[in-house]
């Protein structure tokens, strides 16, 4: 029996996914395991494999089963019906730029990526500036492309490909009234705090295998399958591979043990949403993360609304003083909760705290959309990002490698990627509160160290749903509304000036 036109764009979409787990997995290798010396023969795998799965997407035959497909998409299920609308998505994104195009960007972002590292290392951007260039000039070749295809503005083509359907001018209404809020809360935490007794820090060294166990346990009662993942060590944390092999890494601190252990239950929240996404559809398009908004609603789940609350923080402080053999006033429950409640304007944004973090997107929103435009200059960066630095925080960076270096998103080409941050808080704020809403006695269980009803609550309303639906109608069938600020603005105040 011959295969209808839906079942072979299953097959060809398995096909992808084996080539794009295959190239996550590298990416991984790359970022944590492979030594400098191999970057030049990765980057050839890398090109070839992203060159196979264009070809493969791009076809001929692929845009006649598209539409064979759709011309009977009465016949298909409601997740079929689903995939096929993402796999349009997929095909028109890649049949919008050409392989030629395709292979030159790998092979740039491989290059930059290596050279970040380097540079970042030794605070010298110079270095850096050539191959990001590349980056950049080859970004904004792809948007212009995506631009004219599909008709939005090229900032608003790339940001699809991180959250479908999104624009700017959604963000930018959402990012004002978030300019209209914090620039006032933010003096009135600053001041309370400043009002308290200060915050003494648990003096180290911190032991790093002794940092990374504590993660581990950590992980696991969260959830986290290590028969289905692993936890590694990278210059910038991250999480990778795929939903039966999740790759995530951290860094560490032997001065100071906050930073690694927030950055692994932040990847933790990552991890978390792979490895539960549906079974069923694990090599089709539907069967993916929705978007980055969502990804990182989750990460900032864990980090932020969940690990920085009181309940968890009574479950986890006796352990953390427990590992590190801490005792004194540095490491009393109440001093401990303050110190991860403290919020400071500061230079790393994986570091800040929850009422500044919004503001370094906004710096990265802001200064992405001029190196697109071309009104940026890569060379100009470093003067740029201080300005903005102190006009959104007040502070202005002492060295290129506590800012302008410090992320690893433009070296490698993810232009669109930032804002997401952001509006990841955004739902994670509105996600909790329905969690808390809806299941009784979750700060008990929490408290308790039992996260399984949570877990089960977030399967069941984000992480099972794959990409079958948008992120709006996602959150709306959680949370009772799409994505807002309101949750989030109501629980800063509840937690920073109760």
């Amino acid at each position: 029996m011959s295969l209808s036109a839906y079942q072979q764009l299953e097959q060809n979409f398995s096909r992808l996914s084996a080539l794009s787990g295959a190239s996550a997995i590298l990416h991984w290798d790359s970022a944590a395991m492979m030594p400098d010396g191999g970057s030049a023969a990765r980057a050839e795998q890398l090109a070839t494999l992203d060159v196979l799965s264009h070809e493969l997407l791009t076809q001929p035959q692929t845009e006649d089963l598209l539409a064979a497909a759709e011309s009977d998409s009465r016949a298909l299920t409601s997740w079929q019906q689903a995939n096929l609308r993402e796999m349009r998505n997929k095909w028109r994104h890649a049949t919008a730029v050409d392989a030629d195009l395709v292979e030159a960007y790998s092979r740039a972002t491989s290059a930059s990526e290596m050279q970040w590292r380097e540079a970042r290392a030794q605070n010298d951007f110079a270095s850096l500036v050539p191959k990001m260039t590349d980056v950049i000039h080859l970004t904004q070749t792809m948007a212009a492309a995506k631009s004219e295809a599909f008709g939005v503005t090229p900032y608003d083509a790339l940001l699809d490909q991180y959250e479908p359907g999104c624009v700017s001018a959604t963000i930018d209404g959402l990012f004002q009234d978030l300019e209209e809020f914090l620039p006032g809360f933010l003096p009135q935490v600053l001041e309370r705090q400043a009002a308290t007794a200060d915050i003494p820090m648990p003096a180290g060294p911190f032991d790093i295998d002794v940092q990374k166990k504590l993660g581990q346990e950590f992980m696991t009662a969260l959830g986290f399958d290590f028969n289905h993942g692993r936890l590694d060590t990278s210059h910038h944390p991250f999480t990778g591979g795929i939903p039966d092999d999740v790759r995530l890494t951290t860094r560490y601190d032997s001065d100071d043990f906050t930073q690694s252990l927030m950055g692994t239950l932040h990847e933790t929240g990552h991890a978390l949403y792979e490895q539960g996404l549906p079974s069923d559809w694990r090599s089709q398009p539907v069967g993916l993360a929705r978007g980055m908004v969502l990804h990182e609603s989750q990460s900032l789940l864990v980090e932020m609304q969940l690990s920085r609350s009181p309940e968890f923080l009574s479950y986890a402080v006796p352990k953390i003083r427990d590992a590190f053999k801490g005792d004194g006033p540095a490491w009393d429950m109440d001093n401990l909760k303050r110190l991860y409640l403290k919020v400071a304007p500061g230079m790393i944004r994986v570091d800040a705290d929850e009422v500044t973090y919004p503001l370094h997107v906004m710096l990265r929103y802001r200064l992405e959309k001029a190196l697109l435009s071309g009104d940026l200059p890569v060379g100009d960066l470093p003067a740029a990002w201080n300005s903005e630095m102190q006009s959104l925080l007040g502070i202005t960076p002492p060295t290129d490698a506590l800012g302008c270096l410090q992320d690893i998103h433009w070296p490698s080409g993810a232009i669109g990627y930032f804002p997401t941050y952001t509006l990841g808080a955004l739902a994670a704020a509105q996600l909790y509160q329905a969690a808390n809403d809806q299941i009784s006695e979750l700060p008990q269980d929490i408290e308790a160290g039992q996260f399984g009803g949570l877990l089960s609550w977030l399967r069941t309303h984000v992480h099972e749903q794959g990409s079958s639906k948008s992120t709006d109608e996602i959150l709306a069938l959680a949370t009772a509304a799409p994505l807002g600020t309101d949750a989030f603005k109501a629980h800063l105040k509840a937690r920073y000036l109760p």
